[in-house]
């Protein structure tokens, strides 16, 4: 690598969700002079001590970030933060306790917000330190939403088109309820009957009485859900039902409830943006892609046969606004009937308009990409300028590299945690190296201007280097 090029590091958790805008980031970072790092986001962190100095690009700043930023400042790193969950969030309250954490933030030297309304979330925050800039960039993943991306989903979209004909999309967002593994869900499992269920990691920095009610709200949907899967294939006879489930919930209930129908499919392969490119319709109750699905035109319809205000308007008011909203199978069977016959188009109107674009910023103009690596062209030039310390600083560093590793570890061992081998495979199942060459090749060919030639090396079986040569 040479030492000219700024290093960022750019961590993937959820691959279907995230790898692709990220690849898009670090294609337009290398064109302007970055070297990048991406891939898994456990590996990278087990193994922070073994990169040059760098921009780590976190996407959360909980308490589990914690030990991680503090090991990571010790080797020199920046860390800038956006939280991937911050589009579609809890109330305010709940949001703080759950998804900032007063010692994390206070390790994050920028913060970049998917629109102003998220901005103002966070300066509500009352732990955010004094003076940290927050920059209303947009996002990577909203990027892939723009028209003038979508031939990067080109050849997937034919690829889904020609095996699944028409389709309508149901998309489901129950991984509070119905988890990878049980112990990830808001309660525990409870092994002897009359006891109380323990908090799971779903309900870190809830109230109890706030994730009760969560839970049951999200039971009764799911509930629906599971009975509207197959009416919907009994209703619509000529077209396919693919149901998307969330990259963190368990697929066994949607494989059950397929193998007793011919026209349900299960899968989370890729990403959603050709997912909904090629819907006619979508069906969600109150999910992030109801708000990808508005932006690219798709009709979405938010199933509320079970209602709860304090939710849905607290939580998931902005998919649900930007959405029909069907309160009973009958009214949902109606309003795709109206859509199929072209007598409905997508959800519209300015107010709709208005609410979108305070949540979402980068419509148009530069990418929201193009925003974040103009910043952070800035921090590394101010990186660059500032000196490290001495010997003993280094033998610190190696010191916290081993606790670090042994704890991570341990914790890779212990029931329900988000280390273990298999969670990580769900999540993050890699990529082949000459296909991730083919993304960038594919980015490179929208984006226009003199084309980059661009390196992609191994650095582990998760973890990619792209540079230029």
């Amino acid at each position: 690598m040479r030492r000219s090029q700024p290093l960022l590091l750019i961590p993937v958790e959820n691959q279907v969700r995230e790898l692709d805008p990220k690849l898009l980031l670090a294609c337009i970072a290398a064109r302007r002079g970055f070297s990048s790092i991406i891939g898994a986001r456990r590996d990278m962190e087990m193994r922070i001590d073994g990169f040059p100095r760098a921009i780590y690009l976190s996407k959360s700043m909980t308490v589990r970030s914690l030990l991680f930023f503090q090991a990571a400042v010790k080797y020199g790193h920046d860390i800038i933060t956006w939280d991937e969950e911050a589009l579609v969030h809890l109330p305010p309250d709940t949001y703080y306790s759950r998804r900032l954490h007063p010692r994390a933030i206070r390790y994050v030297s920028h913060l970049f917000a998917w629109g102003e309304e998220n901005a103002e979330l966070w300066r509500g925050y009352p732990h955010l330190p004094p003076g940290i800039p927050i920059h209303v960039t947009g996002n990577p993943r909203s990027d892939l939403l723009r028209r003038e991306l979508h031939g990067y989903y080109a050849e997937d979209l034919a690829r889904i088109r020609a095996e699944f004909g028409p389709y309508l999309l149901v998309n489901t967002n129950f991984n509070h309820v119905n988890a990878f593994g049980p112990d990830m869900n808001l309660f525990k499992p409870v092994k002897r009957p009359g006891r109380r269920p323990r908090f799971g990691r779903a309900a870190r920095g809830m109230s109890r009485a706030y994730a009760e009610g969560l839970r049951d709200h999200k039971l009764a949907v799911f509930r629906d859900f599971q009975e509207m899967i197959p009416r919907l294939e009994a209703a619509f006879p000529d077209f396919t039902i693919v149901v998307r489930p969330h990259p963190t919930e368990s697929h066994d209930v949607y494989r059950r409830i397929a193998s007793g129908c011919r026209r349900v499919r299960v899968t989370n392969a890729g990403n959603v943006v050709p997912w909904l490119l090629g819907a006619t319709a979508l069906v969600h109750n109150g999910c992030t892609t109801g708000v990808e699905a508005f932006e690219l035109g798709v009709p979405a319809l938010s199933y509320r046969a079970t209602v709860n205000e304090a939710y849905d308007a607290g939580f998931y008011r902005l998919p649900n606004a930007l959405s029909y909203n069907c309160f009973s199978f009958e009214e949902l069977e109606d309003t795709l009937r109206r859509i199929l016959e072209g007598r409905l188009g997508p959800p519209d109107g300015e107010e709709r308009r208005r609410l979108l674009r305070r949540h979402l910023a980068a419509p148009d103009g530069p990418l929201a990409c193009e925003r974040i690596v103009a910043v952070l062209e800035n921090i590394a030039a101010a990186q660059a300028a500032s000196p490290r310390d001495g010997f003993f600083g280094g033998i610190e560093r190696r010191l916290t590299s081993l606790g670090l590793s042994a704890l991570r570890t341990v914790k890779s061992l212990l029931p329900g945690s988000h280390n273990r081998p298999e969670f990580q495979r769900h999540r993050y199942p890699g990529l082949p190296l000459p296909e991730v060459a083919q993304r960038l090749e594919r980015f490179q060919s929208l984006l226009g201007g003199p084309r980059v030639p661009l390196a992609v090396e191994p650095v582990t079986e998760t973890i990619y280097r792209i540079r230029v040569p």
